[in-house]
């Protein structure tokens, strides 16, 4: 996204006393058309860009954690130091300005150029020889920020990124959000420029993967080319579920996954006029928001009484349907489709849905095939360690088929979001490198929904109580599940604080402050 935070505060070419820099703490300002965020430990300052490199979100609202700064709008996470995208959903880094600090005045100088994969220093030590080949089987997500952190990491050997999707890697979030909507002009889905991978030594190979021989570390592809490698990490995703009832492939019905998916629904959209949406799933839903946005006629068809009850509870699911029902979504809860015709979707209930264009957003399964061909160990999802090891030497699995140990609620747990999936895949490249880096990221998600975004800290799969601060209806509130004496997730409506305090306070295991942001 190519917004720009809104310059504000003190011109910094002329300089500012330190002493309007509050210590621990930060100040915005400008230097020759940037916004700049200014930091201060003791008589040390730094200044980095004040705009997230993500979707431009103004780093000024965010959070300072030691000598980092974090998002309030998606949680990327910056070196307020060395600029540095640590964590995802920013892959580039923010500018960074030198600085002078003379007789207690603090002055910019000037913006160095940098390279958005500039090695980084390696924040694990390497306790194995680096390998020469790394084979990544799948770029999405976890794929794509596996490769891109390799190279930040300095690793100068072979990366091969196999994927069948000759549009991959892109921003596969915005695919039922703002691109299909009709906000987001294509120029903004991939994740990077033309000639990008080339640059960086990443070889893209447009193909799908036949067998994996682990005893061999090899790999086969459907042209039947064998490939080696030294470590491999399986990024396979997910696969959208499609309905076992007559009529489910016909060309009128739709899955959304890829970004040749949300252009099939796009023109399906273009030439029709009503639209009939199977499941309330987030995709679901946020695909119903997208066609209304379009002027089409909306229906929506699921099983449950009320949509994310399972995930977010009652309160906020009907918040949800609510917001729809304004903009003129139609729901038709307690109710399943049993065909797909020329008159439209027959419902169970007994009546028919008109509709040009049918949409199934019912949910995905992870893409296990290749794991289980290989034979390895399986449980709902691909079963790692916490660095993201399989059961078969030097595979790795990250993103929606990982299930992983949860460090903060005890047990496995498998979780189907972009920025986990993206975390991961970092990790991933640092271990496959020799670092014994434990994966213990809280989870985040954001669901967009009109003009209303909820996140979503932590992972919960059930709770004692659902306690809500402040007001759903008036969008304004966080709300947090709680299990005993924990909080292992809070959802939130326009209280960025509040999501970013609660996921500092989850990852160091701190259930008392969670408990105290949540309560204001």
């Amino acid at each position: 996204m190519s917004a720009q935070t809104e310059l504000s505060g003190p011109d910094l070419a002329a300089g500012i006393a330190l002493a309007e820099i509050p210590d621990g703490g930060s100040l915005t300002g400008h230097f020759g058309g940037d916004a700049v965020l200014l930091t201060r430990r003791g008589g040390e300052v730094t200044a980095i860009g004040a705009t997230c490199t993500h979707y431009s979100g103004p780093l000024s609202e965010g959070l300072i954690v030691g000598t980092t700064v974090r998002c309030p709008w998606h949680h990327a996470c910056f070196d307020v130091r060395t600029g540095e995208a640590l964590r995802a959903p920013a892959l580039n880094p923010v500018p960074t300005f030198r600085v002078a600090v003379e007789k207690g005045r603090v002055t910019l100088t000037e913006k160095p150029e940098r390279d958005p994969l500039a090695r980084a220093e390696a924040r694990s030590p390497r306790t194995t020889p680096a390998p020469s080949t790394i084979v990544i089987v799948g770029a999405g997500a976890a794929g794509s920020a596996a490769a891109e952190m390799l190279r930040r990491e300095g690793f100068d050997g072979r990366i091969t990124l196999i994927d069948p999707d000759s549009a991959a890697p892109y921003d596969r979030p915005n695919l039922s959000k703002d691109y299909l909507a009709g906000n987001a002009p294509e120029e903004w889905i991939p994740l990077r420029p033309p000639g990008f991978y080339e640059k960086h030594g990443i070889e893209v190979v447009r193909r799908r993967v036949a067998a994996l021989e682990p005893a061999r570390r090899q790999i086969t592809l459907d042209d039947r080319r064998e490939l080696g490698y030294d470590r491999l990490l399986l990024a396979t995703g997910a696969d959208p579920i499609r309905l076992d009832i007559p009529g489910a492939n016909r060309p009128e019905v739709h899955l959304l996954r890829s970004l040749a998916d949300s252009g099939s629904i796009i023109a399906g959209a273009e030439a029709g006029r009503r639209a009939v949406v199977v499941g309330a799933s987030f995709i679901g839903l946020e695909v119903a928001g997208a066609l209304r946005a379009r002027g089409l006629d909306v229906d929506v068809v699921a099983p449950e009484a009320v949509p994310f009850e399972r995930v977010l509870g009652v309160e906020l699911g009907r918040f949800i349907r609510g917001l729809h029902e304004e903009h003129g979504v139609r729901f038709h809860l307690g109710d399943t489709p049993k065909a797909i015709g020329d008159g439209g979707v027959a419902l169970t209930s007994g009546g028919t849905l008109g509709g040009e264009l049918v949409v199934f957003g019912v949910g995905v399964r992870p893409s296990m095939a290749l794991a289980q061909g290989a034979g390895l160990a399986i449980d709902r999802g691909v079963l790692v360690n916490e660095f993201l090891e399989t059961s078969a030497p030097d595979v790795f699995a990250a993103g929606d088929i990982a299930r992983w140990p949860d460090a903060y609620g005890g047990g496995n747990i498998r979780v189907e979001h972009w920025v986990v999936a993206q975390r991961q895949g970092q990790t991933v490249a640092r271990n496959m490198l020799g670092a014994r880096e434990r994966f213990a990221d809280v989870p985040f998600f954001w669901s967009q929904h009109y003009d209303v975004t909820i996140a979503y800290v932590g992972h919960a799969e059930r709770w004692d109580r659902i306690d809500v601060a402040g007001s759903i209806e008036g969008r304004d509130c966080s709300v947090a599940y709680r299990l005993g004496d924990r909080t292992p997730a809070v959802a939130s409506i326009f209280r960025d604080r509040v999501s970013l305090e609660v996921e500092a306070a989850i990852g160091r295991g701190d259930w008392r402050a969670v408990q105290l942001a949540t309560a204001r």
